[in-house]
């Protein structure tokens, strides 16, 4: 029985992710988990942070439900805190899985010509953004280690005040809209 794989996808929008997550979900047989497409099926035009976090914790429990049944999964949000790395790290390692990270790096000109072009090519899956949003989430992401990438650096441990990376992973990603 071969091991099951989580792709993590890890990159600010427009860098290649969702394309990437499309060629490793028909490659690989996996589950591919895509937040963006979720959140435009529920919200249309709105993009609710408190609902986006909520959809993005259920997609990582099917996620995880499929890794326990032996499926490949790819999660294609950003991920840009390391701690949400290492909470889903830790969530696959606890199930046997193996992980595979890759991480998405465009210019901001590459970044900026492949937001407009598909906001011009397919507005209904997307959203607007400003440069100033582009400027901010390029100072908040947290770029992943060498290590991080090739599985060598071993899974943090969980922050202050949680016991466990479960713990953690379901106050980050919240049961509910409250």
């Amino acid at each position: 029985m071969r091991q099951a794989r989580l792709f993590l996808t890890v990159g600010l929008p427009c860098t290649g992710k969702t394309t990437a997550a499309r060629r490793i979900e028909i490659e690989h047989g996996a589950l591919r988990l895509t937040k963006d497409e979720w959140v435009k099926a529920l919200y249309g035009h709105e993009n609710p942070v408190a609902a986006s976090d909520v959809i993005e914790g259920r997609l990582i429990e099917v996620g995880l439900r499929a890794l326990e049944l032996g499926s490949n999964v790819v999660i294609d949000f950003g991920l840009w805190s390391r701690d949400e790395r290492s909470a889903l790290r830790q969530a696959a390692a606890d199930r046997g899985a193996v992980v595979v990270m890759r991480y998405f790096e465009v210019s901001r000109e590459e970044q900026r010509r492949c937001l407009d072009e598909r906001q011009a090519r397919a507005p209904h899956a997307t959203w607007p953004m400003s440069d100033e949003e582009l400027t901010e989430w390029a100072a908040r992401i947290e770029i992943p280690t060498p290590g991080e990438l090739d599985g060598s650096e071993p899974v943090d441990d969980p922050p202050a005040g949680f016991a466990t990376w479960d713990e953690w992973r379901t106050q980050r990603w919240p049961p509910s809209v409250g």
